[in-house]
């Protein structure tokens, strides 16, 4: 057994008598009551304030089969800078941002993202030419750098790590849920435009969603936080919150916050699990900014109109909603499933991109090839699930904070790379670019693999030593919550158990 598992208690600001203590005072009745008012107040709010992150930086795909290419003069590829622009701004403002959330209260500094991300979208519409575009979606893309992992880090705060995926995957079926809307929203304005020659509908679709990005934000300033943060939960409550979550062996929402501990970010650089995190962000994210920027289009070539193709998005979004609720569902109900999860959610889409590529765009093959691409609709879920599993296999805050921030680069990495393969000399059927769409969600299955190999060689490893040293299952589980509000690491906290 290397150093970092050698079982050593330093001294710290709260003991194993005060966790039992804190944790003792409240009945199972009392925990469950207050899990479903965590759940009713905040994951509503963050159901949809992802949803619309999600539509308005892939809205302007939509945007583009109603006009905005032509009537922004946009040549070349122009139109794929848009996308690639935005995670560009993303990429660079990532760490910075996650330093925020990290020394400033979280939900104030995510509400405050959140309102000036839907001014950049509402400001889209007025937008005359490329560097009015180009220079919009970079602002988008800087204030939307830090939502999605700051909603991951606010569940690990709340809930217990058997909670996490099903909790991160409930405000992640936003996309679906707040798409359908959108849709169907863009259907309206689309049909519309028809009857009023030149009006312009793509302009139409970012003051909707502009405006209803900017109230959620305004709303997410009373509600949204950690528990240490919000008004609508007690003191006794509070403290009630922090103590079902001390057995993620993480420590609660304000461990860690006010040191950046620099021992911990070189602990990431020889930890494989930080190399798996960014490697599966970037080859999950290349199909997602290939389809961001043109399912879109492809669906056109394949021969439907602009307004079928923004309703055969529907069927989409409805398999996805109850194919995320039966995937929290599994794994609240049964551990380790997650990442058996994101490999089998990649093998549809697999099959799916190479059919694209490989069948012509005749007539004959229209729906078969949109049957194809509706195949696609899962690869999603392993992104989404290995974002779940850094809140709960990460010990310690700045680590924690600085494996986020590094699989949201390979996000963004992955993202820029998607919307650039996709080449205007390859239109209409791009298959160069499906097929490396294909290849990547096919590496990405045997990261995840591999990933799933070192954590259960760390459990087994771990499990033997305890034996070994006469360690009964309830004391390593009291021994873990010491660790963890000492802020320690997965890697120093020997009793740590890892999910897979």
């Amino acid at each position: 057994m290397d150093s970092k598992d050698e079982i050593e208690i330093k001294q710290g600001e709260i003991t194993l008598t005060q966790i039992e203590d804190i944790q003792s005072r409240y009945t199972d009745e009392e925990y469950g009551r207050l899990r479903r008012k965590i759940d009713k107040y905040l994951l509503p709010l963050m159901f949809l304030c992802h949803g619309l992150q999600a539509v308005d930086k892939s809205c302007v795909g939509t945007q583009a089969i109603f006009g905005l290419r032509e009537d922004t003069g946009l040549v070349d590829q122009q139109f794929s800078w848009l996308t690639t622009i935005f995670y560009i701004m993303y990429l660079i403002f990532e760490l910075p941002s996650m330093l925020l959330l990290q020394r400033y209260p979280m939900g104030r500094v995510l509400s405050a993202y959140i309102i000036l991300w839907g001014l950049a979208v509402l400001c889209i519409g007025f937008a005359q030419n490329f560097t009015q575009l180009v220079t919009l979606r970079a602002l988008q893309g800087l204030f939307e750098c830090c939502i999605s992992p700051g909603f991951i880090l606010i569940v690990g705060t709340w809930y217990t790590t058997r909670e996490h995926a099903a909790r991160a995957l409930v405000f992640q079926a936003g996309f679906a849920g707040v798409g359908a809307f959108f849709d169907l929203t863009a259907y309206g304005i689309g049909s519309s435009s028809y009857k009023i020659p030149g009006s312009e509908p793509w302009r139409y679709m970012s003051f909707c969603l502009g405006g209803l990005t900017i109230l959620s934000g305004a709303l997410c300033l009373f509600l949204l936080g950690t528990p240490s943060e919000v008004h609508w939960l007690s003191s006794d409550e509070k403290n009630m919150a922090t103590a079902r979550i001390l057995d993620n062996n993480t420590g609660h929402d304000t461990t860690g916050t006010k040191q950046w501990k620099w021992e911990q970010v070189r602990e990431c650089l020889v930890d494989p699990t930080f190399w798996f995190a960014g490697l599966s962000g970037f080859l999950g994210s290349v199909p997602n900014g290939g389809l961001t920027a043109f399912a879109g289009i492809l669906n056109t070539t394949f021969g439907f109109t602009n307004l079928q193709t923004v309703l055969l998005h529907l069927p989409k979004y409805a398999m996805v909603i109850p194919y995320f609720a039966f995937v929290g569902w599994a794994t609240m109900k049964r551990n380790n499933l997650r990442m058996w999860f994101m490999i089998n959610s990649n093998i549809p889409p697999f099959v799916g991109f190479l059919l694209i590529a490989m069948l012509p765009n005749e007539p004959r093959y229209k729906w078969t090839k949109w049957g194809a691409s509706f195949m696609t609709s899962s690869f999603i879920v392993a992104t989404f699930l290995s974002w779940s599993i850094i809140p709960s296999n990460v010990g310690g805050r700045t680590k924690r904070t600085v494996i986020m921030a590094f699989s949201f680069l390979g996000y963004c990495s992955g993202n820029m790379v998607g919307s650039q393969i996709f080449l205007a000399k390859d239109a209409p059927r791009y298959i160069p670019a499906t097929i490396v769409c294909a290849g990547c969600l096919g590496l990405q299955m045997l990261v995840v693999l591999m990933w799933r190999i070192v954590l259960v060689r760390r459990n087994n490893r771990r499990d033997r030593r305890m034996r070994e040293l006469g360690v009964s299952e309830e004391e390593r589980v009291k021994l873990g919550k010491e660790l963890g509000e000492k802020d320690c690491t997965d890697l120093d906290n020997p009793f740590f158990r890892y999910a897979t």
